[in-house]
């Protein structure tokens, strides 16, 4: 099969592709020349309607389906995935702006990692058993919870979609699930994938829109059972005061304010490496990003001069040029709000180090959305600069002395979804990685993911683990059988 990135988009529907009830469409832009290259469907609760009754219609037969057969399935989707990450890679690159090297060395080859790991974790996956000795033995059955919603963000688009889809598949459920209409190209050509993979009609629909019409519909339906949901903080408390009174299972991946925390005992050129790209990998649009940076005094401003030194290499460009190191941000709303994010530390006293203006590259790519890397320091732990989400290109510095002091710092935020330690001290590391309140540690490494192990933040970056047994767990209900011996 060869995929080719249409200017009209289609919902996935029952194994149909087909337009927007409404017969309205949103534009879809290339966030690197500022330009619209595609529509795509506006679509709204009925949508949403005609693609759960799809689901449940398909639900019975896919839940009985042997787990050999589901592995076959998704196993192909994976391959497909592979096959074909030219096609996938650019049509990435175009939606996001993201750096094309890094669409063909990250985004699309995690997306076939999802599938594979969950196709063959559906095989593996056990349940309980419980002997109460001479008298009874319980077992633990874990079924499918039927038709589920997942909705997915913009910033690793193919990538995150997958993570949700697959394990939902792979546990015999069928999905509803909606991509960022910011970056819907990948998920389209998904559903191609899906279909000439053999995936069975209805199993997985994919409708696309905005937020407010398409996404909201989902969380309301009363007969969708389950949302994953990968997003904004504010996005997460609006689904969990709809889910919650419907005592619907929520899995909720929101926000990160993360910590990169650096002692003067760390092995220096694996940090500073590390640094750069845990800052701006992605223009800084990951939500495990280190961007709060905190530093031991004694190293302060030996790290400051040679970070701001690398950090000026970082050639910002057209993402389809193999030199750039930094592409556009997703789109001109999310350019205009992390300038005011820039403007805003200036206000609360910053010093901008390096950046803070926006780019014009030239040719093709003179009206794209591009910042340049921007650091800045002066700013204590409350302002605002230090305590919300940018989800940009921008870091801030600030200096500490004792551990005491480097755990107030990273813990002053009330997000804790990921934190990076360096130090040598292994020791020490035990004794920080245990009280910092983040759900993810990662020490003298950063973005080192083994998908066996679970994933998700404290305080507002969610509710809910996702990846490995987690995952599958959150898809499936629990039953406990006990039988009287």
């Amino acid at each position: 099969m060869t995929l080719q990135a249409p200017t009209h988009i289609s919902n996935y529907i029952g194994g149909n592709f087909q337009a927007p009830l409404s017969g309205k469409y949103i534009d879809n832009i290339n966030p690197a020349t500022g330009e619209v290259y595609g529509q795509i469907p506006d679509s709204n609760e009925q949508d949403v309607q005609a693609a759960y009754e799809a689901a449940a219609a398909a639900f019975p037969a896919w839940s009985k389906t042997s787990a050999e057969e589901r592995f076959k399935v998704l196993n192909r989707i994976a391959e497909l995935i592979d096959a074909n990450l030219d096609s996938l890679a650019l049509a990435e690159t175009n939606d996001n702006g993201k750096p094309l090297w890094l669409s063909m060395n990250v985004d699309i080859p995690r997306a076939s990692s999802n599938f594979r790991f969950f196709a063959t974790g559906l095989i593996h996956f056990s349940t309980d058993s419980h002997h109460m000795e001479d008298k009874a033995i319980n077992y633990t059955l874990r079924q499918p919870i039927g038709v589920v919603g997942c909705i997915s963000p913009w910033n690793l688009p193919l990538y995150l979609f997958t993570w949700k889809i697959a394990p939902a598949l792979a546990t015999g459920n069928c999905v509803v699930a909606k991509p960022s209409e910011v970056t819907p190209m990948t998920s389209y050509l998904l559903s191609v994938i899906c279909k000439e993979a053999g995936l069975p009609d209805g199993v997985l629909n994919i409708i696309h829109g905005a937020g407010p019409n398409c996404g909201s519909a989902i969380v309301k339906h009363p007969n969708i059972k389950a949302i994953s949901f990968t997003g904004s903080t504010r996005a997460g408390k609006d689904i969990a005061s709809i889910a919650a009174p419907m005592f619907k299972k929520i899995s909720l991946e929101l926000g990160g304010k993360n910590p990169n925390i650096i002692f003067d005992d760390c092995n220096w050129e694996k940090m500073m490496r590390t640094t750069v790209q845990s800052s701006f990998a992605n223009q800084g649009q990951i939500c495990l990003c280190g961007s709060r940076i905190l530093i031991q005094e004694t190293i302060y401003e030996k790290f400051k001069e040679e970070f701001i030194a690398k950090v000026k290499k970082l050639t910002v460009g057209d993402p389809l040029n193999e030199a750039s190191k930094q592409g556009a941000v997703v789109s001109k709303l999310h350019f205009d709000k992390v300038m005011s994010c820039i403007e805003l530390a200036k206000q609360e006293g910053g010093r901008i180090l390096l950046g803070g203006n926006a780019i014009h590259p030239e040719e093709r790519c003179v009206n794209g959305y591009f910042i340049e890397p921007t650091i800045i320091e002066g700013l204590g732990a409350n302002c605002r600069t230090n305590m919300e989400e940018i989800f940009g290109p921008v870091v801030t510095l600030q200096s500490f002395k004792t551990e005491e002091e480097a755990l107030a710092l990273a813990n002053a935020s009330d997000y804790g979804l990921s934190a990076t330690i360096w130090t040598q001290d292994i020791t020490r590391a035990n004794r920080i990685a245990a009280k910092v309140y983040s759900g993810i540690i990662w020490v003298n490494c950063w973005l080192l993911r083994d998908l066996r192990t679970p994933f998700g933040g404290f305080k507002n970056s969610g509710v809910g683990r996702e990846g490995g047994w987690e995952a599958m767990r959150f898809f499936t209900e629990p039953k406990n059988v006990c039988i009287e011996l």
